[in-house]
């Protein structure tokens, strides 16, 4: 007679698949609430401002799609700084860029007084706010799929195929964020910046293949066309929508006194990229050389639990 099955062993986001502490399962886990702390402090200090809510949606979207991109640059990260353990905290990172969305929505209905006839007319009658609404019912079923039983009764392809909804998701929520900023298009340039590349460097790992794409060489060449790529998009969105010559947009970049252009601020996203897979080349030059067993256990370990998973998983 057979016994029975052990019960699976209860993992915590601060534990490894073996059960073991990770410091940075637990540094991301622990950080992805510090934003939402962050709001509770203010509002306990009074320092939120007179609207209140319409703040919390504010800094909600902006970490939303924060962690949306963190989310997607797993991937090319694991791969551009040989970090494989990368991949244990995607889920952490899409299941918060979930939560914010969530209450980005939530504090926009609270800023509305939650009169939420007014609300669902708002969110059909803007364009921007359509599109953000959106974004949340696709991340819906992320959401709902992002944990490992999910993905056994789905089946690894489609599974896989349900996750690629990631990439018309940063799209559209570049393009609510931009759309509905109404001061500074700063950072809304960069995290449009940042999707491109993204975007980009899946594109080009599934045409040259990943190995080819991730050496520093490649990372530097991308990265390099896509600062110059902000650069030319900011003068054309000013020119668009304002009238000011593209001529003298463009040469603002090369200008400290005009401020920090968001070409600045991709550059040196760039330059800490390229570091870092500098730095940890180096150190594993440094460090014994792992035997071809646990080089292959690592690796079985990353791609056995979340090599599929694209977002919230």
């Amino acid at each position: 007679m057979n016994s029975p099955a052990a019960p699976a062993q209860r993992l915590y986001p601060w534990q490894d698949r073996k059960g073991i502490f990770s410091p940075l399962k637990a540094i991301v886990f622990a950080g992805v609430f510090l934003p939402g702390l962050w709001l509770i402090a203010r509002a306990a200090m009074g320092t939120l401002g007179p609207r209140q809510m319409i703040e919390i949606n504010h800094q909600a979207g902006l970490w939303a799609i924060r962690f949306l991109l963190l989310t997607l640059a797993v991937t090319p990260l694991r791969h551009v700084w040989r970090w494989p353990e990368l991949v244990f905290v995607r889920r952490t990172l899409g299941n918060a860029a979930f939560a914010y969305v969530l209450i980005h929505l939530v504090a926009y209905a609270g800023d509305l007084g939650w009169d939420i006839p007014k609300v669902i007319s708002e969110l059909f009658a803007r364009v921007y706010l359509t599109i953000g609404l959106m974004v949340l019912i696709l991340l819906v079923p992320l959401a709902a799929t992002s944990t490992n039983g999910m993905m056994k009764r789905l089946g690894g392809i489609n599974w896989r195929r349900l996750h690629r909804l990631v990439y018309p998701i940063i799209g559209l929520a570049a393009l609510h964020f931009f759309l509905q900023s109404k001061l500074g298009v700063t950072e809304p340039i960069v995290v449009a910046a940042v999707a491109v590349w993204l975007l980009s460097w899946r594109l080009l790992a599934a045409w040259l293949g990943e190995a080819r794409i991730a050496t520093l060489p490649a990372t530097l060449g991308l990265g390099i066309a896509i600062t110059i790529a902000t650069a030319f998009g900011e003068a054309l969105y000013y020119y668009s929508k304002i009238g000011v010559a593209f001529g003298r947009v463009l040469p603002t970049n090369f200008n400290p006194a005009a401020g920090i252009r968001p070409a600045w601020i991709i550059g040196g996203i760039v330059v800490a990229v390229v570091a870092v897979a500098v730095l940890r080349r180096l150190l594993a030059e440094r460090a014994p050389k792992r035997t071809a067993r646990q080089r292959r256990a690592v690796a079985a370990g990353a791609d056995g639990q979340t090599k599929p998973q694209e977002t919230t998983a």
